[in-house]
């Protein structure tokens, strides 16, 4: 069974960073596409970033276009991956939360958001910022 756990969370003033991390378990993760969402309160939750599998060794990042040139997603590792905040505004605020589906080699983004519901989630990570 696929686990993910997320961590680095916390409360930063705007125009601060923060690193998050998720770490995948229970399974092999190379074809594996891993990324983040975020859900603010009342809202419902969205796309941040993931990494699209190639089918080989390289791995693609997509970004909303809201987080485009201040956040960083990163893969360490076939289950690991970070995700770089700087430049962090107050409408960043959220849960934010990752996902792991199972990749095909050929996936756009629009397939992979398609198919996040049906893959694994981590319990979240409260992101806060100040203004």
């Amino acid at each position: 069974q696929v686990q993910l756990v997320e961590s680095g969370g916390g409360l930063v003033q705007a125009g601060g960073s923060l690193r998050l991390s998720c770490a995948a378990s229970g399974g092999t993760f190379r074809s594996y596409c891993m990324g983040w969402f975020r859900q603010a309160p009342g809202k419902e939750r969205v796309f941040v970033a993931t990494t699209r599998w190639s089918g080989g060794s390289v791995y693609y990042v997509e970004y909303a276009d809201s987080v485009k040139g201040r956040f960083t997603l990163s893969r360490r590792n076939a289950s690991t991956v970070y995700l770089q905040m700087n430049s962090l505004k107050p409408e960043d605020t959220a849960v934010y939360y990752c996902n792991a589906v199972q990749g095909t080699g050929r996936d756009t983004l629009e397939t992979i958001l398609k198919k996040t519901d049906s893959g694994s989630w981590g319990q979240g990570t409260q992101v806060t910022v100040s203004s």
